[in-house]
């Protein structure tokens, strides 16, 4: 059924993610017991014994499980000819009932546990899985699901279910180093009480401004990102308008590997010179930013 050991091997085994089941399937309970699982192949599944032994023996090298955890342990990741990417790998349930899968979201990760290629899987042909079992599956992510560049090395690979996390806050080494617990705090309160964004949506929420003495315009924004995958930007063309709903500056501004990583807000701060900004007299109690088309 598997073909196993074919292809341009990238890498064998990977680092492996443990979900409560309740985060993916329909169950509750915890325990602290660590579980050992056990390979379980179907009768009608036709694989070779070396094939049984490879799986048996990443069974015995996976970590052991808590009570009602599923986990997706990869044992093998190959580039394939036609530009997909084959992944083998155990499913492993300790959930206390056999369990089964439908359509469902797998995440292929990077080492910093960054999203690569995200995939929607059928998973019914996997059948029933036993408690405290461990059952192997192929993963074939084409060029479409990826994130970033397929061509890029795969390294320190890891695959798991997706686990839909709040929209949340994302800041900057920078600003992660310099800013004082309160503002912190202050930001994620304004990241919690936004509008929600619409699925795949990206917009700029303008959180403080100021004009200084010298004339120029010193705004904040947060740059929210509703979409499944990060996202770059290099440059943005951007405007302000005051309360009055007049343009009180406009400009371009270069900004060097500058990410917003999927389903959250980071905040930056950007200065329009004087010469960018179009009046002295405007209304901050209330503005907008937006990118210029």
């Amino acid at each position: 059924m598997f073909k196993f050991l074919k292809g341009n091997k990238i890498q064998e085994k990977n680092e492996s993610e443990q979900r409560e089941a309740s985060e993916v399937l329909n169950t509750t309970g915890k325990g602290t017991e660590e579980i050992k699982t056990t390979l379980s192949i179907p009768k009608e599944w036709k694989i070779t014994d070396e094939e049984r032994y490879v799986y048996a023996f990443h069974n015995t090298q996976s970590p052991k499980l808590k009570k009602n955890q599923i986990s997706i342990y990869g044992m093998e990741l190959l580039r394939q000819s036609n530009k997909s990417i084959m992944i083998t790998a155990l499913i492993r349930s300790t959930v206390i009932k056999p369990i089964q899968f439908e359509d469902t979201t797998i995440i292929l990760s990077d080492p910093n546990n960054e999203p690569i290629a995200r995939k929607v899987f059928n998973l019914k042909k996997l059948g029933s899985l036993p408690p405290n079992s461990a059952r192997p599956w192929e993963f074939i992510f084409e060029e479409k699901d990826f994130l970033t560049d397929m061509n890029e090395p795969i390294e320190n690979w890891s695959l798991g279910f997706e686990i839909k996390r709040k929209h949340h806050l994302d800041l900057e080494k920078s600003w992660a180093k310099s800013i004082a617990p309160e503002t912190k705090s202050a930001l994620e309160k304004i990241v919690d009480e936004a509008p929600s964004l619409k699925p795949g949506e990206v917009n700029f929420m303008g959180i403080n401004a100021n004009l200084k003495d010298n004339g120029e315009l010193a705004v904040t924004i947060l740059i929210r990102n509703g979409m499944d995958k990060t996202i770059n930007l290099e440059k943005i063309p951007l405007g302000i308008k005051d309360a009055n709903g007049e343009e009180i500056a406009r400009g371009s501004f270069t900004l060097n590997n500058f990410q917003v990583k999927a389903n959250t807000s980071k905040p930056w701060s950007f200065i329009f010179p004087k010469n960018m900004v179009k009046q002295e007299e405007m209304d901050l109690s209330r503005w907008q930013a937006y990118v210029i088309q």
